[in-house]
């Protein structure tokens, strides 16, 4: 397992972490918890030491599954997450911040997920979305300023909206927001254009996630795949969509040679590549999983000319359609 530097954090951490949402059981269908925690006790023992979850995966049950897989080991870095109030994850311009991000509300719910973790402190406390109208906000920023002082969150991350990397610059600029989490992957590669050169320049942790596109990186994904009704992906691949993905997915094995069965291992790869990135969190229900995706760790950046292959794949959809 390979490590890299948190941002200016002075953490250490393994470059493929645990995105521990499917173990939660909320929108994904099919978890058991029996082989979720072989899958995070497998992650541990490969040298994972990056588990990231939400209060609001199953209401607190990924969080207390890390909790009874790990106890209070001091060896794992946490990062967990405070919901929006109103459940709201689209922000859109000029909602007004106490809407999303209460002070009572932050606290009430750093309090459930240390409740839930049984700790007493959180590595990395992230806002589980966010809009850039609010950084310079008196009461965010008091908020950010008192949980870093009150013992019980290490550092202050932000969890950027989906497919909007951008929408956390003017946050970053307050100095005060120590990681952020974006979605990259190699059909959406925007973080490139503007966040990760500023992470880059100013010590700013990069948490990269969703690095098979929901599954459709897998190469596992066809026309006829169905997903239950409840599942987060049942929405996500609804109309064509499992038909244009699987006509994306075979143009990039058809350009770069890869087989369907390598196309996961890319994937990684790619994330794995900007020097910005600290670590990327694909998620691992199963021991199978795990076992794939560390054995990535180890493998180094693409080189040039499969990059250049693959910058061609870049795919600027509406995921809002």
């Amino acid at each position: 397992m390979h490590y890299r530097n948190f941002g200016r954090t002075g953490l250490t951490v393994s470059n493929i972490g645990y995105g521990a949402w499917g173990i939660g059981k909320a929108m994904w269908i099919g978890a058991d918890d029996k082989e979720s925690l072989r899958s995070l006790h497998a992650a541990r023992d490969a040298g994972v030491n990056f588990f990231d979850t939400a209060l609001v995966y199953g209401d607190g049950h990924s969080e207390k599954l890390i909790a009874r897989a790990f106890g209070k080991s001091p060896d794992i870095i946490i990062a967990s997450k405070v919901p929006p109030r109103d459940y709201v994850w689209d922000v859109q311009p000029g909602s007004p911040l106490r809407r999303t991000f209460p002070r009572e509300h932050i606290f009430s719910s750093l309090r459930k997920t240390l409740s839930s973790l049984g700790r007493e402190q959180i590595d990395i406390y992230q806002f589980h979305t966010w809009h850039d109208d609010w950084a310079d906000e008196p009461e965010w920023l008091e908020t950010v300023g008192e949980l870093k002082s009150s013992g019980k969150v290490r550092f202050v991350g932000i969890s950027i909206q989906n497919h909007q990397p951008a929408n956390v610059l003017k946050a970053l600029d307050t100095g005060l927001v120590d990681s952020v989490q974006v979605i990259y992957n190699i059909f959406d590669q925007s973080p490139e254009d503007e966040l990760f050169p500023y992470c880059e320049r100013h010590g700013i942790g990069v948490i990269v996630r969703v690095p098979f596109d929901e599954g459709a990186l897998t190469g596992k994904l066809t026309p006829d795949t169905k997903f239950p009704e409840g599942d987060f992906r049942h929405n996500y691949f609804r109309g064509n969509r499992k038909r244009e993905v699987w006509d994306a997915v075979r143009a990039i094995v058809r350009d770069t040679g890869v087989t369907l069965d390598e196309l996961p291992a890319l994937a990684l790869r790619f994330c794995l590549t900007p020097a910005a990135v600290a670590t990327v969190i694909p998620g691992m229900r199963n021991a199978g999983h795990v076992a794939a995706n560390v054995a990535v760790s180890d493998a180094g950046p693409l080189p040039p000319d499969m990059l250049a292959k693959l910058r061609t794949h870049r795919w600027v959809r509406n995921y809002w359609q």
